[in-house]
């Protein structure tokens, strides 16, 4: 008996709908900022799959929405709050800027106590909100009474990660850095002979003194966490949670890490099966742009056209810097598009378009497009992979710098130190960029490795989301590695038990040879 097309069609959309996920009811804990930018895009798609999302958001989020067709929120009113994300911002900014400028040796010393500095202001953000939440009785039972199926948190900071332990929820991580490094280092081996370490700006081939630089590097995160941002919980863990809790064992026992890498651009490392790689999710294919817009694009002509940003995060530079920009794309034949906030720079040609919000991912896929500016934020640098632009990257803050040499490394993009920039070398890089072939090929390249994957990003991150509502958890696929203890996961305890026992066979084989040699000496006296 033959098989008609709506017939298959129905038995592969039944085939199909078996092994989804019934809408499950997932409580959501995400970072502000540009973290917030990708964590949409998974709620996003969650949505469209039927499933019913509550989002955690303090009352002084900057991003963070408090009406939204994809989900319900939950206010977490804070007070006695620090400045907000733009005046801190704005403040990392000039210490970054300052600290650029001084000699290698001092800016590794200035650097470890800037980033003391930052870690103590977002953990104790980060402690404020989780402990609001659990002296608040009446809305931690109605958390319990919710009845959710998931927690799905960014962990830089660990709120999220206590909220999901003190609920006894299975836990789904989207996932780019941890405490005070990249997120490998608390899941997975990290040895730091090959594996930069954060704010390095080495790549994975390294010369002794780089090694020797990477494993100070190393120690210097361990020492940060323990003694920096593992303090700041002590008091809550003790209010809390059961006698022996401790943050560090909560962090490793997230059921899926999806990481926001793809190792077109990372270097490679040690991993584990509950590890699933996402970068480039948030990228999608160009949409059309507004009439007035595309207008501008096709006016470019031949020379095409430059997109300048600088993220969610720094609407502008210092004035001087801008005027040195601005200066240098008025000498271009290209047309720009600048994300801009703030005072005219005086300097502007007419050949630049200003605009308070650009839509990134259509312009960088449209045909125009020749070249991206950027100060190196994961979102912005996948989305040139995805669509095969090259970049001149001016990183300013946090991971940007680490970003900038993986993909210079690559061959795909020039960085500049924005810090003693002038506009004749901001010039000369963007037009290298440009005219250069090397750049567009080497980052089409990377486009054409990042998108030949049996199953987009996106896709991936949903299907082990919804593995985890399946299933109620993914601790099979949990490391016992990560329960030891320090000196037993390094095998520390081994090595000095073998050292004990050669000892002891050396002690016992000299004294031996001295018993034999005593008793030879003692007979021959005697004869």
């Amino acid at each position: 008996m033959g098989v008609n097309a709506n017939q298959l069609l129905f038995l592969s959309s039944l085939l199909f709908g078996t092994g989804c996920c019934n809408g499950g009811k997932i409580l959501v804990f995400p970072e502000d900022g540009s973290h917030w930018v990708n964590m949409q895009v998974i709620l996003k798609e969650l949505h469209s799959h039927g499933h019913s999302l509550t989002v955690v958001r303090s009352s002084t989020s900057w991003y963070i929405q408090d009406n939204s067709p994809l989900y319900t929120f939950i206010n977490v009113n804070l007070t006695n709050t620090e400045d907000g994300i733009p005046e801190l911002t704005e403040s990392f900014l000039m210490q970054s800027l300052a600290l650029r400028q001084k000699t290698p040796i001092l800016r590794f010393f200035e650097q470890q106590k800037y980033l003391m500095t930052l870690l103590k202001i977002f953990h104790g953000g980060a402690l404020h909100i989780i402990s609001t939440m659990l002296d608040d009785t009446a809305l931690i039972r109605k958390l319990q009474d919710a009845k959710f199926d998931l927690m799905l948190t960014d962990p830089a900071f660990p709120a999220g990660v206590l909220l999901a332990h003190y609920l006894h929820l299975p836990t789904v991580y989207n996932v780019r850095w941890l405490n005070a490094g990249d997120a490998h280092m608390i899941v997975a081996p990290s040895t730091p002979s090959y594996v930069p370490m954060f704010n390095s700006l080495f790549s994975d081939r390294m010369d002794f003194l780089q090694r020797t630089e990477n494993f100070l590097r190393y120690i210097v995160i361990l020492l940060q966490e323990q003694l920096v941002i593992l303090p700041i919980y002590d008091e809550l863990l003790k209010r809390h949670f059961p006698p022996g809790s401790d943050l560090l064992t909560m962090q490793r026992s997230a059921d899926i890490w999806l990481m926001r890498v793809d190792f077109i651009f990372e270097f490679p490392r040690p991993s584990m099966p509950n590890v699933v790689y996402i970068g480039g999710f948030q990228c999608r294919p160009a949409e059309p742009i507004l009439t007035e817009l595309e207008e501008f694009m096709q006016s470019s002509g031949e020379h095409g056209v430059v997109v300048m940003s600088l993220g969610v995060m720094v609407t502008a530079l210092p004035k001087q810097m801008t005027e040195a920009i601005a200066a240098a794309f008025a000498k271009l034949p290209q047309k720009v598009i600048w994300r801009y906030v703030g005072e005219r720079p005086s300097s502007l040609g007419n050949n630049t378009l200003l605009l308070e919000w650009l839509p990134q991912n259509n312009l960088l896929g449209h045909p125009k497009t020749c070249a991206f500016v950027s100060h190196g934020g994961t979102n912005g640098i996948y989305e040139a992979i995805y669509h095969g632009i090259p970049v001149l990257l001016l990183p300013l803050l946090f991971d940007q710098f680490d970003n900038a040499i993986r993909l210079e490394t690559r061959g795909a993009a020039r960085v500049l130190e924005v810090s003693t920039m002038t506009s004749e070398e901001f010039l000369e890089a963007i037009k290298d960029v440009i005219q250069n072939p090397s750049y567009r090929s080497n980052m089409q390249k990377l486009s054409e490795l990042h998108r030949d994957q049996p199953l987009p990003p996106l896709d991936s991150a949903t299907f082990w989301i919804e593995y985890v509502i399946r299933h109620k958890g993914a601790q099979h696929l949990y490391s016992e590695g990560n329960k030891l203890p320090w000196y037993s996961y390094h095998s520390l305890d081994v090595v000095g038990f073998l050292f004990i026992i050669i000892l002891a066979v050396l002690w016992a084989s000299v004294s031996l040879v001295k018993l034999l040699y005593c008793m030879s000496d003692r007979k021959q006296k005697v004869e």
